[in-house]
């Protein structure tokens, strides 16, 4: 599963958004900032708004039914840089599930 999440931040960085949508679910979910998104489209139109980051990867590892990443964000948004977690579940080699939030070294 470690490459399916490499994959997810090398498409992240690319500017062809199509293959960064393909690697989701038709019926994916993604929680980021508080908010939640539900099905492909809903998951489009939240990536559409993303400003253009970059992404440092300081750790991967795996979580009872997927995989957690750790990495720096940084672009023209408020706070940046920021670090953040990344909780992934997948579907076969397809992305069902993903969570960003700030990361708390704390709950570790």
């Amino acid at each position: 599963m470690r490459e399916l999440v490499d994959r997810y931040f090398a498409l992240a960085a690319d500017p062809d958004l199509e293959a960064y949508h393909a690697q989701f679910s038709r019926d994916a979910v993604v929680e980021d900032d508080g908010q939640r998104h539900v099905g492909i489209d809903a998951v489009r139109a939240w990536r559409t708004a993303v400003p253009s980051v970059t992404y440092s990867v300081r750790r991967v590892g795996p979580t009872p039914d997927g995989q957690e990443a750790i990495a720096d964000i940084a672009g023209d948004f408020p706070g940046s840089p920021v670090r953040l977690e990344f909780t992934f579940r997948f579907d076969g080699d397809a992305i069902r599930h993903l969570t960003i939030r700030p990361h708390d070294p704390a709950s570790r």
